[in-house]
């Protein structure tokens, strides 16, 4: 009978130290690799700096698009501006103007 009393006893001792170490081992390994961990974190990171590379092209890319569409604003319409659209949406050239061909792919408005 007191070996069984020992063992229960010692049983009883070993619970609280278990589900301690099995809490501290759960919210461990949710700190570095769960949902809202450290892993998740730097991946996070890394897709912010992706973004805002991304966002920094983009607005690289409207403000070239509103200097050339600056000089077609309501107020003032710059005609050199116009002439050049009109030219190039209608592929036509004037007899006095100089025309620089291109090889073929090359897109003069990169």
């Amino acid at each position: 009978m007191s070996f069984v009393r020992s063992v229960k006893r010692k049983a009883t001792a070993l619970i609280a130290p278990t589900i301690f170490l099995a809490l501290t081992g759960y919210f461990g390994w949710n700190a570095t690799r769960g949902d809202h961990g450290l892993k998740k974190f730097g991946e996070l990171e890394a897709r912010l700096s992706r973004s805002q590379i991304e966002l920094a092209s983009a607005e690289a890319e409207r403000d070239r698009w509103e200097a050339r569409v600056g000089g077609l604003r309501d107020k003032h319409v710059d005609p050199d501006t116009l002439d050049e659209r009109a030219r190039a949406m209608l592929n036509l050239a004037d007899p006095n103007d100089l025309v620089v061909m291109y090889g073929p792919g090359k897109d003069l408005f990169k």
